[in-house]
């Protein structure tokens, strides 16, 4: 039991993680207080919300390169419109937000789908060509807190039970993708065209349609997302969360979310999400500069597959040597 405990990814990050935060606690010990770790929460609460609809698509064996920008083109059009028209409800502008994202997500998915373009090839070109559109409805203007309404800006502020709106939406999206990974054959199809998409076909299983579902699911929590953070920290403009799409990768690969399809979790993708913003609001604490982040969430991401290529080629060994006993 404590040796299959210990080979559990999950229970290795949550061991790494609790280190971490313990190491910091010693030195400032106003790092671990509820409050300021509900801030950390929160702060990370959008990188786990992208996290979870990026690992749907990598258990599929793509990727999607496309979600920051994704989530800059949705912020930028509802701020636009709401420095047009503030009097539009919040709901109306999150039912946008979501809608937008979500078919961004179908394009990626229907270029990977139908026409069979490999999809780091597709979400790249997809990623330039959103913030090419950024640039050009918005002239390169930056839209700034005074020309948002209040209420617009409010939203994922609002305290509620002590957590802002924010980690509430970011945790019912956990609740969600826990559902939906383990109770629906939505779920259990991710699983099956990352593992073997050949065997999935033999199944009844539409691998390209499972493919573009799980890209409009990313596309949806993107978009969402773009509203979000454009709200909180009220401010769109052309490069917003500029390279964020190499974080939500990397929470992905930390927490165990195998690039090759077919193996990862909920638990996992936020693991994943929380170390980097336990790392990325502990730089700063202990007088690091945040730039150093890049450095360890790229050390991160190679110790993370080297461990994954260890774990994969162990697990090979373990079958040859059934097989030969069979012999």
């Amino acid at each position: 039991m404590i040796r299959s405990l210990m080979k559990s990814r999950e229970i290795i990050l949550l061991g790494a993680i609790l280190a971490l935060v313990a190491a910091i606690a010693s030195r400032f010990p106003a790092f671990v207080t509820p409050s300021n770790l509900a801030n950390v929460f929160n702060d990370t609460a959008p990188l786990i919300i992208l996290a979870l609809g990026q690992m749907v698509v990598i258990l599929t064996r793509c990727i999607d390169l496309s979600v920051a920008a994704n989530l800059a083109l949705t912020g930028m059009v509802v701020a636009m419109l709401n420095m047009a028209m503030p009097g539009v409800p919040v709901p109306v502008i999150l039912a946008i937000a979501v809608s937008l994202g979500a078919l961004m997500g179908l394009v990626n998915g229907l270029l990977v789908w139908k026409l069979d373009i490999p999809p780091i090839v597709v979400t790249l070109g997809t990623m330039t060509i959103y913030r090419g559109i950024i640039f050009v409805i918005s002239g390169g203007e930056w839209i700034n807190a005074h020309e948002m309404s209040d209420a617009f800006k409010a939203f994922p502020r609002e305290v509620v039970l002590g957590l802002p709106v924010l980690s509430w939406i970011a945790i019912l999206i956990v609740v969600g993708f826990v559902l939906l990974i383990g109770r629906t054959p939505l779920g259990r199809a991710f699983f099956a065209v990352g593992g073997n998409p050949h065997a999935a076909v033999y199944t009844g299983i539409n691998v390209g349609f499972t493919q573009c579902a799980a890209y409009v699911i990313s596309g949806t929590l993107a978009g969402l997302t773009g509203y979000l953070w454009v709200a909180r920290y009220a401010v769109a403009y052309v490069d917003i969360a500029g390279g964020f799409e190499l974080e939500v990768v990397a929470a992905c690969v930390i927490g165990g979310i195998s690039i090759a399809g077919g193996i990862g979790s909920v638990g996992g993708a936020l693991l994943g999400a929380l170390f980097l913003g336990i790392v990325k609001n502990a730089l700063p604490v202990v007088n690091i500069s945040p730039f150093w982040q890049l450095a360890i969430s790229g050390s991160a991401i190679i110790i993370a597959v080297a461990f994954n290529a260890t774990s994969s080629r162990t697990k090979g060994r373990v079958i040859l040597k059934k097989a030969e006993h069979a012999a």
